[in-house]
């Protein structure tokens, strides 16, 4: 039995352009589909976030329409409740690394305003990636990413292949219009390189240690991988 660290957005909204904040959080199906699985595998999670703050839900993300009707919504709003591991997170600034088999990081659209500059995250991040212990991401989870900078001034993950929400399905979505920047776009500057998969599919892109998937459709497949990588 490992302990798997989620490591969660404390912010509960996104900074648009003009300067309004979006309403949001993590993503729920990201957070339990994952959960559940690694739990079913004999796993322990331990949530992590910055300043040890109870991580909000994306009220979106409970609506029947995000969960492919109302048995959906209702199945991710009690698996949601069944993660007693919300309700009292660390402090990601006190992580030790040593403590972890593996980190994960659900999406929302949270991260790109919390921990897409968040340092702690940041030193997680490629503590994890230099440890070669499984690390999955997923959707706007590799926001992340951006922070996970050397003392060089270089992203621990460029040249990287990675999966993440794309230009295509922002603009689908209805805020890629609104926004101060698109997370396709600043990885790629960074060096990361983005494989973009159709969009709503799931795509899931291996590289070493690291996991990736592109939507929420992807984290299922994503924590099947990451199981098979913890062994």
């Amino acid at each position: 039995m490992a302990t798997i660290l989620f490591v969660m957005t404390g912010a509960d909204h996104w900074t648009l352009n003009d300067g309004t904040r979006h309403a949001t959080g993590f993503w729920a199906e990201e957070a339990v589909t994952p959960y559940e699985a690694f739990r079913a595998a004999g796993h322990q999670v331990v949530v992590a976030t910055p300043g040890g703050v109870v991580p909000p839900v994306d009220k979106g993300s409970l609506a029947a329409e995000a969960n492919g009707g109302q048995e959906g919504a209702d199945r991710i709003a009690a698996g949601l409740d069944a993660m007693a591991e919300l309700r009292r997170p660390v402090r990601l600034e006190d992580v030790d690394l040593g403590d972890y088999a593996a980190v994960f990081y659900p999406g929302g659209h949270g991260p790109m305003e919390d921990l897409a500059v968040d340092a702690a995250s940041g030193r997680v991040l490629v503590e994890t990636l230099e440890s070669g212990k499984p690390l999955g991401v997923v959707c706007h989870g590799p926001a992340a990413l951006l922070a996970a900078v050397r003392e060089d001034g270089s992203n621990a993950f460029a040249g990287y292949r990675i999966a993440a929400f794309t230009n295509a399905e922002e603009l689908q979505a209805g805020l890629g219009q609104k926004a101060r920047w698109l997370l396709q776009d600043r990885l790629t500057e960074a060096g990361v390189d983005v494989r973009v998969g159709e969009p709503w599919a799931p795509n899931v892109v291996v590289d070493r240690n690291l996991v990736t998937g592109q939507n929420p459709a992807s984290s299922g497949p994503l924590a099947a991988e990451l199981l098979k990588q913890l062994g």
